[in-house]
């Protein structure tokens, strides 16, 4: 069984502001837009380095996707910043319109998403947000699982032709994953090989994931973990690989399972091979306020609802 090492919790946003701040160096092109949340979105380094290609909007993020959208015709690569539910809710038809209907060349960056907000409660923590950006014809959705694989995804995002949501959060999580990896987007990361158990994890619950397939272990029970970091366009070879071993699969992502990784999951398997199939997600809810902690633990987004949801899935093949 392999294993995995946490290298020091970090927070994701902080992947992004690393991962922007080295385009601003090395991308003439690249230019950023916030929504007076450039704190919260560590994108200080970029700005500070490169204050003549930033664009500070205000509380108008409607206005910033529409400026986004129109600096890209002029060959700008824009990246906007501001929390998840405001990137994605309150912009919604800005984005259709503007960027999704025209193809414009955005990148439509995400903090604070799913309930590891945490403390600012239900209005601002989003459980929808993946399931609204999926459905957008054209537009490519990823959610990375720590600090350097968030990093690596928003270098690899400026050389996409075409829009992007990239989806990251606030707590401090494991770090595990390599500082010089390559991301690949559209393209899974198997983590551990298994045979009785898939478990397919996005964001936050890839290391829940990881602890939860050390728990199997130690019952017995050999676990698959793929990473799905991107969901749209979903790999669908390396879960129908898995499933053709396993013949059972969890799903599990800190949003809703209404319209999430579960259910793009759900569509490959019955389109090609109908698998018993376990979600961990929210349970068609909001949030409520509390430490990250209690929230994930409260909503049954952590490697003990894993290790329940295998056992369960295994009982139905």
């Amino acid at each position: 069984m392999k294993t995995y090492t946490n290298t020091g919790n970090n927070d994701t946003r902080s992947g992004f502001g690393a991962g922007l701040a080295e385009l601003g160096r090395t991308n003439p092109n690249v230019v950023a837009l916030c929504a007076d949340l450039t704190p919260s979105l560590k994108m200080g380094e970029f700005i500070k380095e490169n204050p003549d290609r930033f664009f500070q909007v205000g509380i108008a993020e409607a206005n910033m996707m529409g400026m986004a959208a129109g600096l890209t015709i002029g060959g700008k690569i824009p990246f906007t910043g501001t929390f998840a539910n405001f990137s994605t809710g309150r912009v919604y038809d800005q984005i259709r319109q503007s960027i999704a209907y025209s193809d414009k060349n955005v990148k439509i960056c995400a903090s604070h998403a799913g309930l590891t907000l945490g403390e600012d409660g239900a209005t601002h923590q989003i459980l929808e947000d993946i399931g609204l950006m999926k459905m957008l014809p054209g537009m490519t959705v990823i959610n990375p699982c720590d600090y350097n694989q968030t990093k690596a995804a928003t270098i690899a995002i400026a050389d996409h032709v075409g829009p992007v949501y990239l989806r990251f959060g606030r707590p401090k999580v494991a770090n595990f994953t390599p500082a010089d990896q390559k991301f690949e987007i559209g393209k899974a990361l198997h983590l551990q090989s298994g045979t009785d158990v898939t478990i397919v994890a996005t964001g936050h619950l890839v290391w829940e994931a990881l602890e939860a397939a050390k728990v199997l272990n130690e019952k017995g029970i050999s676990a698959e973990v793929i990473n799905i970091h991107t969901i749209k366009p979903l790999d669908s070879k390396a879960i129908l690989d898995s499933v053709a071993k396993t013949r059972c699969i969890v799903t599990a992502e800190e949003h809703n399972y209404l319209g999430g990784l579960g259910e793009s999951v759900s569509r490959v398997l019955a389109q090609h091979n109908p698998t018993p199939q376990e979600f961990v997600a929210t349970n068609d809810t909001f949030g409520e306020s509390g430490t990250p902690a209690q929230l994930m633990d409260k909503y049954g987004l952590n490697a003990d609802a894993i290790v329940n949801a295998s056992i369960k899935v295994i009982g139905r093949k």
